[in-house]
């Protein structure tokens, strides 16, 4: 599998992998040893958050790769007791000084929470940052297109990505539709759904065996069809490689559209509220 990942340039002219680890639930000796055997099955790109409690852990794991960290695109996320500009400087220190970290790759506002009404501060803090040479490439998470439009209008600077929950039950049509408009990158996370649910639908099913592929395989190959970076998450190194191999196949203009015909308006794995909620 090596090399055998793509790559997209993002609109400040950074690039990264088209798909990564996701490392929620993934604490103390455990989690630094799934990360790293992600590393070794060829992922390159490994999401973390300040919320996940887990920056030592994933830390860890790149240590025990024994794979460069030049080599490796590290996420990681503000939370919103942090937006304070110079609370959220502190924040993101406080992060590498945790992952043992000299830099992030990207780092994103991990909510926009605008009943507290800071997230253009935090996203100006993020701005220095990257000035600072602290993090490499900032975005945002959860934003919908008018905390976008926002931070874009009053900073001048539009975030490099966005990430969003995004899967066939919730397919989030008009939101990348603004993003390909604006020259952000979409990024998916639980971007399988959830288990039970997917791996028993039939459309998905169908599609899986005409190709010979798995149910979690369809699925992450439409999401990079669509355009979106996806960062599903797997202990098990079985299933961290077999989520890589993605790229052998492709799915038909039928295909695509089956799956895009499961979205559904209660298809949310989260009832969210953009204005209040913090849970990831």
């Amino acid at each position: 599998m090596e090399g055998a990942i793509p790559e997209w340039t993002l609109n400040d002219g950074t690039v990264l992998p088209v798909t990564g680890l996701g490392t929620y639930g993934l604490w103390g000796n455990a989690g630094a040893n799934a990360v790293s055997s992600g590393i070794n099955a060829s992922y390159r790109l490994i999401d973390t958050a300040y919320n996940y409690e887990n920056e030592g852990a994933v830390g860890e794991g790149i240590k025990r790769s024994g794979i460069s960290r030049e080599d490796i695109w590290v996420t990681s996320k503000l939370p919103g007791r942090y937006h304070n500009y110079e609370k959220a400087l502190v924040a993101i220190q406080e992060s590498l000084y945790r992952s043992n970290l000299d830099y992030f790759d990207l780092y994103v506002i991990h909510w926009p929470l605008p009943n507290q009404d800071q997230y253009v501060e935090a996203w100006q803090a993020l701005i220095d940052a990257q000035k600072w040479g602290l993090v490499r490439s900032i975005g945002v998470s959860n934003f919908l297109p008018e905390h976008l439009e926002r931070i874009i209008g009053e900073t001048g600077v539009t975030p490099s990505l966005n990430q969003v929950e995004l899967h066939p039950f919730f397919n989030q049509e008009e939101q990348r539709n603004f993003h390909q408009k604006h020259n952000i990158q979409t990024q998916s996370w639980s971007p399988i759904a959830r288990a039970a649910d997917i791996l028993s639908n039939e459309t998905v099913q169908k599609i899986a065996g005409n190709h010979n592929k798995t149910v979690p395989q369809i699925v992450l190959r439409w999401q990079y069809q669509i355009g979106s970076v996806s960062i599903p998450r797997s202990t098990s190194p079985e299933r961290q490689r077999e989520n890589l191999e993605i790229f052998d196949f492709v799915l038909n203009e039928n295909e695509m559209a089956e799956i895009a015909a499961l979205t559904r308006p209660d298809g949310r794995l989260f009832d969210m509220d953009p204005a209040t909620h913090e849970e990831f």
